[in-house]
């Protein structure tokens, strides 16, 4: 498995080379796929830590209704921190958007 992710970086970083010495067509190109990434891959995690972390907490609270108090008021603070790690993802996009 580590292996292919080290295959898979280096074949990026070889297909990115250019991109880093482009000044045209080809930058843009790459800095709007960035921004389609950034934006892409946060609200993936973002969507996924979001749905285990509701998931696992109306599990606990079902479980046992007695604990909802101690369940419900980390899970929204949890859910608060995850939504700024995507809303840093969209502020990188928007920054990538930005230099076309």
């Amino acid at each position: 498995m580590k292996n292919k992710r080290f295959f898979l970086t280096l074949i990026l970083m070889v297909l990115a080379a250019p991109l880093y010495a482009a000044d045209g067509e080809l930058r843009q190109m790459g800095l709007a796929i960035g921004a389609g990434i950034a934006i892409g891959f946060a609200a993936l995690g973002g969507g996924i830590g979001q749905g285990l972390a509701a998931g696992h907490a109306v599990e606990g609270i079902a479980r046992n209704p007695n604990a909802y108090g101690k369940i419900f008021t980390p899970m929204i603070l949890g859910l608060a921190l995850i939504e700024s790690l995507v809303i840093y993802g969209l502020v990188i996009a928007f920054l990538l958007f930005g230099k076309l």
